[in-house]
């Protein structure tokens, strides 16, 4: 191996062990906060896109609702707070990514599909189409969608009002 391969492997194993640590810091931080709130729940942690994941899952994904809260509030909020934690314990910035019973998969499915219809109604009418606002998160999504059909998206506005204009090739 030459030395730019190995120090890009070193790079590389140092990123997933930080991650790997941002996702165990979250986990501690997120099990105080269920046994606080007298929720049961188990919590996942993995590494996706350069990004710790971290997910609370339970048989009774009803009572974790109450940690989602309406269209996601509450989910943002604990987010927010965990990378927090994350923050206080190594001084780094985290993008620790949380999702709450399933809720942000559900949420990303249907937002690809709103990305990719989008992306289909631009193809079709050869118009820009204006999406609703969105979170940073539910941009990011559509914009991937849309780069998957081929087309360019842009975020305008300013937040909350952020929303999506999927533009024509």
């Amino acid at each position: 191996m030459t030395e730019g391969t190995i120090s890009t492997a070193a790079e590389g194993s140092d990123t997933l062990t930080r991650l790997e640590q941002e996702g165990e810091i979250a986990a501690d931080y997120l099990e105080g906060l269920l046994d606080i709130a007298d929720l049961d729940g188990d919590i996942d942690m993995d590494v996706e896109a350069d990004r710790a994941a971290v997910s609370i899952i339970s048989e009774s994904a009803r009572e974790l609702q109450k940690l989602v809260g309406r269209d996601g509030e509450v989910l943002e909020a604990l987010q927010e707070l965990t990378r927090l934690a994350v923050h206080r314990e190594t001084g780094d910035r985290s993008r620790l990514m949380l999702d709450i019973a399933g809720f942000r998969a559900q949420k990303r499915t249907e937002l690809a599909e709103l990305g990719a219809k989008a992306a289909d109604e631009v193809k079709n009418s050869g118009e820009p189409v204006e999406l609703d606002p969105m979170t940073p998160f539910e941009r990011k999504v559509v914009h991937d969608a849309v780069a998957a059909a081929g087309l360019r998206s842009e975020s305008e506005g300013e937040e909350p009002q952020r929303f999506v204009v999927v533009l024509p090739a």
